[in-house]
């Protein structure tokens, strides 16, 4: 016989989420809301057959104010996207470089994986030219990790407040409300006034700006962040996700016969057909010391998003992979309600100096506070999965699911809370920036167009090259701003002549002869002839870019770290 009330644990009594998600139709019984049954979804109560609909009727007042309120807002950004669950497993110890428990020998944890379109909307193409979302939730036994990647290892930006302003040049425009598929002017004015965007956009209008599907395309976390290990000593890392499935893309003159949800289906029906897509996880290594070096000898800058570190100078290696394996049960409670952040990290793993990765470190959690609720880390897809009993003095809010109990929402001496072990000594990897507040703006310089240069005369066979100039020169055709053409074929001239003057002839626009004879609303033009020009907007540069244009500067980190374990190639011992 059952228990009765009286001697039942009656607060604990709760709905299973898994057993929930595993039921079938068959199994459940149709209920309002509250619980209670209801012998048909399709009634409705009236004041007689004829009359009309009574305010009693709970079940069709609840069944379409429900309706009425079944979207959150879509995302700014990745609004369309695509998502499965699997698994990561370390194959290579990285415990040299780092303390985080996910990266020993054997470590394994269940992942959840989301891919996207960048600008477009939740019902935009899958086969737009864009670049791609590339997210990973690692559920280790620390907490939740959230690697926050893309296609594409640089971006169109280094300045964060720029990112806001960028992303609306991307989206409709205000008075025609036409994408840049129709009228491409603010796309163009923008990149063409900020002409460190330069390595991005040659990658969004070359053969990785439309990747075949999710599984064929790699990803990079862009971002340098930090690997602390149990010494307190540390690297900066950046993150690559290699497929294994290999890299394919599309043409632009292709794209037009592929379905509008063409990556979501090839995902889903690869994984339900049991072909599982895997990729790699590698990391790449900077030392303190090879940082400062970097910038010194060869202008490369570890904390600019628009820089690439040389996979000659600084190879891969290997610490694991991850396999796709399931498909959501519910796209939307699964897919769309997942968040990731930048700012989930676990010991051993922190963020750099780089300064938009700093801001996205607030942005992304607190886009997700809007847009899915101030405890949107408790919906089951963004749980974490740690081995001990998670508690905080977070209390209240919209949608607070987990309880919490009776304990002290402070810190208790009654009641104290249990603390682990600091394992990073924040100290000894972030007390190191001495400085005045300044206000900072980067400028454009030579050093921008080299890793450009290398793609263009290096990298790309000739029918690549051949398919950038008619990807391109196709979309300008829709620019109404000749200027803005003009402009960005001088940003092009910079890269490479030949692909300036190739250019010039598919659009029949002749385009400035480089940008010294230019001022940007932007960027400082670090390569002005004129110091009139060299100013953004006419600001004053003496105030902004400052010598090292925001670069690890010879002394940038002090000397114990220069001198510690952490000095030969790729940060190994």
């Amino acid at each position: 016989m059952a228990p009765g009330v009286t001697e039942q644990h009656n607060g604990e009594l709760h709905r299973d989420y898994t057993e929930d998600r595993a039921a079938k139709s068959q199994d459940v019984v149709y209920t309002t809301a509250n619980g209670a049954p209801y012998p048909h979804p399709y009634e409705a109560q009236r004041a007689g057959s004829n009359g009309p609909l009574l305010l009693q009727d709970f079940h069709l007042i609840d069944l379409l104010s429900h309706f009425d309120r079944e979207r959150v807002p879509e995302r700014v950004v990745h609004a369309k996207g695509s998502g499965a669950h699997g698994f990561y497993r370390t194959t290579d110890s990285l415990e040299d470089l780092t303390s985080a428990d996910i990266f020993k020998a054997g470590k394994e944890c269940p992942i959840t994986v989301r891919f996207s379109t960048v600008g477009g909307e939740q019902g935009s193409h899958d086969v737009a030219r864009d670049p791609r979302g590339f997210s990973v939730k690692f559920r280790t036994e620390e907490g939740n990790w959230d690697m926050v990647a893309n296609n594409t290892p640089v971006f169109f930006l280094r300045d964060p407040a720029k990112f806001p302003h960028f992303i609306h040049t991307q989206k409709r425009d205000p008075s025609t409300h036409l994408t840049h598929a129709d009228d491409s002017t603010m796309f163009w004015d923008y990149l063409s006034e900020n002409p460190e965007s330069v390595h991005q956009v040659l990658i969004l209008m070359g053969d990785r700006g439309i990747p075949d599907g999710y599984r064929h395309m790699h990803g990079y976390s862009g971002h340098t962040f930090k690997l602390i290990n149990k010494n307190q000593e540390w690297v900066y890392a950046q993150i690559h996700f290699k497929s294994q499935q290999g890299t394919k893309f599309i043409t632009q003159e292709d794209s037009h016969s592929y379905g509008p949800d063409y990556a979501q289906k090839d995902l889903y029906f690869a994984i339900e057909e049991g072909n599982f897509p895997k990729w790699d996880v590698c990391v790449q290594t900077v030392t303190p010391k090879q940082a400062e070096e970097m910038w010194e000898k060869q202008k490369i800058n570890v904390f600019d998003l628009t820089h690439v570190w040389p996979q000659g100078q600084f190879p891969l290696r290997k610490v694991g992979e991850f396999t796709l394996n399931e498909n959501a049960k519910n796209y939307f409670a699964e897919v769309e309600q997942v968040a990731f952040s930048p700012s989930h990290l676990v010991p051993g793993i922190e963020p750099s100096a780089d300064p938009v990765l700093q801001s996205r470190l607030f942005s992304y959690a607190d886009t997700h506070r809007h847009r899915i609720g101030v405890n949107y880390q408790q919906l089951p897809v963004n749980a974490p999965r740690v081995p001990y009993k998670m508690g905080n003095f977070q209390r209240d809010g919209a949608m607070a699911f987990y309880n919490q109990g009776s304990r002290p929402n402070y810190l208790s001496s009654i009641e104290p809370i249990s603390f682990s072990k600091r394992t990073v000594d924040l100290d000894k990897t972030h007390a190191h920036f001495v400085g005045e507040a300044v206000t900072f703006l980067s400028e454009i310089r030579p050093e921008d167009f080299n890793a450009p240069r290398a793609l263009w005369e290096k990298v790309w066979d000739e029918p690549a090259r051949e398919r950038f100039i008619s990807n391109i020169s196709g979309h300008m055709e829709n620019c109404k701003h000749e200027e803005a053409i003009k402009r960005q074929i001088g940003i092009f001239r910079e890269v490479s002549e030949d692909l300036a003057s190739r250019l010039e002839k598919a659009t029949g626009k002749k385009g400035y002869p480089g940008i010294a004879g230019l001022s940007f609303n932007g960027t400082h033009n670090g390569m002005a002839k004129d110091k009139a020009n060299r100013g953004a907007n006419g600001v004053d540069p003496t105030f902004s870019a400052g010598g090292s244009n925001g670069g690890p500067v010879s002394g940038t980190h002090n000397k114990a770290m220069l001198n510690g374990a952490f000095e030969g190639t790729n940060g190994k011992h």
